[in-house]
């Protein structure tokens, strides 16, 4: 009678109920927790979900989610019960501010590690230890809790609605459905962990090594496409011992070395889940002639990129091996990986990804660029107003999300010069690169809307860093370099450069076809027929089809006259002059 004293009478809260509410509060931006203390939350509440409905020990807080080793004692190390208050105390703040009058609540009573769902009365109740005993290791409808008040209703013996072995097996059909719709959701990626560490093999190089690591830890925290950890190597990530949310964790260690006129860093990267070595390389910067602080920012440009960029080491890797389906940071890289690919024809299944993800998680600032991002290069195979408009709705909510972002930028970068606006576009682009300096792909995207807005020389500029110390030259960056041979009459070099592009895009196969017409080379004819298969109406859409790209009419003549030359046959009527 207790309880019915306090609440006026008990009502259930659905399972589905309680992983909503859980779900929507860990997705929420004004919910101030640390990620800590995120992932003790989903833990807690999974782990009654998967039956314990008494709660879970300290000792497995401290080893599945805080890292702690087998042999943590809670009696000496209080971490789990002060991380647990930290916890608490978010809770209350935030269903104090923000919580709505019969919605949902989560609460964490003192003496347990149990989550309790009720319904909101309008204020945050206090709910201890002696309103819920404990239970024991029982169904998942247990963890089903109290609800706001309503009408009393009298217990009603159980025998008197179903047999024994009736509730037995709706019991078993219950849990059985629970299992199964846990196990068929998808996995929400998030961005990968490293810990980063570089020692001075020369205890006279100690500074310079510490400088260095301090101006990479701010380089790679620029690219936002990692997070950059200082827990120990031994220490799991967090979030990695949960689902739906999965991250993995790399370290990053490093050796500085200096002989006469050179300084190198010796790097490895670690998977610290299995311990395998993944990759180690070598950089060198000649010092000659050079100041410290110059051979230092090449230095970090340098491992930044090789690290973070999204075709670094570490996201290659995360994407080659991200789960068929995974929503969150593994449909971001895919997206940018496509992006630099050009094929817009592969970009359905991925916006859908994006789509979904978004739909999670409306406060996910990086899906929500990489969607503007291919809405808006979608658009430039194919104009449309509709996808014009939500690219540039969505860019604008990524920076606002996301204002220190280069991403964001990016994305509202390639939205506004698809839409016509490519002074605002440029100037968005100069934003991106101020954020991240090092990062190649904002530099050749921002090359080549400066190309194709008549900047030639910045374009060119752009390129070229964009290709310097990177494994694999963006793809922007290597037509950007094409596009200006061609520009100025190097056929040679223009067909060269469009041949070391992987992908048969419309536009990469023309370049390719007209350069060959412009050299009179046999092979044009080739390759004409090639994008005639590629793009059988080509030679009467050309034009239109050139549009949304918005170069230069006197370049897009030159195009179409290299075409001619190949074999290609167009309207002569309304030609723009060519270089």
């Amino acid at each position: 009678m207790k309880a019915e004293e306090q609440h006026g009478g008990d009502h259930e809260v659905a399972c589905p109920q309680a992983r909503a509410e859980l779900d929507r509060l860990l997705a929420d931006e004004r919910f101030r927790a640390t990620e800590r203390s995120r992932s003790i939350l989903r833990y807690i509440v999974e782990q009654q979900f998967a039956g314990c409905a008494e709660g879970v020990k300290a000792y497995s807080i401290a080893v599945d989610v805080l890292g702690r080793q087998s042999n943590f004692d809670p009696s000496l190390d209080p971490i789990v019960r002060i991380e647990l208050s930290r916890l608490r105390s978010s809770l209350s703040q935030y269903y104090e501010a923000f919580g709505e009058e019969g919605g949902v609540t989560v609460q964490l009573p003192r003496g347990r590690y149990v989550a309790v769902f009720t319904r909101s009365t309008g204020r945050f109740p206090h709910i201890d230890d002696r309103e819920h005993p404990a239970t024991g290791c029982a169904k998942p409808a247990d963890l089903v809790l109290d609800q706001a008040p309503s009408a009393v209703v009298p217990a009603v013996p159980a025998r008197r609605w179903l047999t024994a072995s009736a509730l037995g097996l709706l019991m078993i059909a219950v849990v059985a459905g629970g299992v199964a719709v846990y196990v068929s959701r998808p996995i929400t990626t998030v961005k990968p962990t490293v810990a980063v560490t570089l020692t001075a093999v020369d205890e006279g190089l100690r500074g310079e090594a510490s400088v260095t690591r301090d101006m990479l830890l701010t380089a790679l925290t620029q690219f936002q496409t990692l997070t950059v950890s200082q827990a120990q190597r031994r220490e799991r990530p967090l979030a990695s011992v949960l689902r739906p949310a999965k991250s993995n964790a790399y370290a990053i260690d490093m050796k500085y070395y200096g002989d006469g006129d050179d300084r190198s860093i010796w790097w490895q990267i670690v998977d610290t889940a299995t311990g395998d070595l993944l990759k180690s390389g070598l950089e060198s910067v000649d010092t000659s002639g050079r100041t410290v602080a110059a051979v230092r920012d090449e230095l970090v440009a340098q491992l930044a990129r090789r690290f973070a960029a999204t075709g670094g080491v570490i996201n290659t890797i995360e994407t080659h091996t991200a789960s068929e389906g995974s929503l969150g940071n593994a449909c971001v890289l895919r997206a940018e990986y496509q992006l630099d690919d050009g094929k817009a024809s592969s970009f359905a299944r991925t916006i859908d990804c994006l789509e979904r993800t978004v739909a999670t998680n409306s406060f996910d600032a990086d899906a929500t660029a990489a969607l503007s991002a291919m809405l808006a290069a979608a658009q430039a195979e194919a104009a449309d107003d509709g996808k014009i408009a939500r690219a540039l709705e969505l860019a604008s909510r990524a920076v606002s999300l996301a204002p220190l972002s280069d991403r964001a930028h990016v994305a509202l970068m390639l939205s506004q010069f698809y839409s016509g606006r490519v002074d605002a576009a440029i100037a968005a682009g100069n934003r991106a690169l101020a954020l991240n300096p090092n990062n190649p792909d904002a530099a050749a995207k921002l090359g080549l809307v400066l190309f194709q807005s008549g900047y030639f020389d910045a374009g060119v500029s752009l390129a070229r860093d964009a290709g310097r110390s990177v494994d694999v030259v963006p793809r922007d960056a290597v037509l950007v370099l094409a596009l200006d041979a061609y520009r100025r009459k190097d056929w040679s070099q223009a067909s060269l450069l469009s041949e070391q592009v992987s992908d048969s895009t419309f536009l990469i196969s023309i370049l390719r076809v007209a350069a060959l017409g412009q050299l009179g080379s046999d092979e044009a004819v080739q390759r004409l027929a090639e994008l005639r298969q590629l793009a059988p109406d080509f030679e009467t859409t050309f034009r239109e089809r050139m549009a949304p790209r918005r170069y230069q009419p006197g370049l897009s003549a030159a195009i179409e006259e290299g075409l001619t030359k190949a074999g290609a046959r167009f309207k002569t009527e309304g030609l723009a002059t060519a270089f």
